[in-house]
């Protein structure tokens, strides 16, 4: 081999771009965190429901006959909470009032805010969620995302904020 003839040089190959850090890492809410938001959603809830069914029952208990009350309040519970939720939920938000006191919110999978649609599969998911003995609450110990089983329904996650 001659002294002139030099081996071909390899192409340089770029390097792959180093990924950056993330700037925070996401955290889960805790079992005791969702916890207490859903206790202060409830005390919420209850004292509306109490407030509407009190006004209700005055103003029914002024007119004679039978009254269908029962059935109205329950559905008119069920809707309100579902608004409560769904609406609080995907808005700017992203929690229930409880969940902001909590410094917890509700996010998809890719931790963008969730729309209406999939705040109410969220919302109706709970129920069941709280089938036999309310297990589908227990899913958040054993997964890795803390995902109860609505939230595994709706692609949903709870993040601290």
């Amino acid at each position: 081999m001659d002294t002139n003839d030099q081996i071909p040089a390899a192409p340089m190959q770029a390097m792959p771009p180093v990924p950056s850090a993330p700037t925070s890492a996401v955290v889960y809410a805790t079992f005791w965190e969702r916890f207490a938001a859903s206790f202060i959603d409830g005390i919420i809830i209850l004292a509306v429901t109490f407030g509407v069914s009190f006004l209700l029952g005055v103003a029914l208990t002024k007119s004679s006959g039978p009254s269908p009350v029962g059935n109205f309040l329950g559905l008119m519970v069920l809707v309100g909470e579902w608004l409560y939720f769904a609406l609080m939920e995907s808005s700017g938000r992203q929690g229930t009032i409880g969940k902001g006191v909590m410094g917890i919110k509700v996010t998809d999978l890719d931790h963008n805010r969730v729309s209406f649609g999939r705040a109410s599969g969220r919302f109706f998911g709970r129920m069941i969620s709280s089938l036999i003995l309310g297990i589908g609450y227990l899913f958040m110990l054993f997964t890795e995302k803390r995902q109860n089983l609505h939230d595994i329904m709706a692609g949903t996650l709870i993040v601290k904020k």
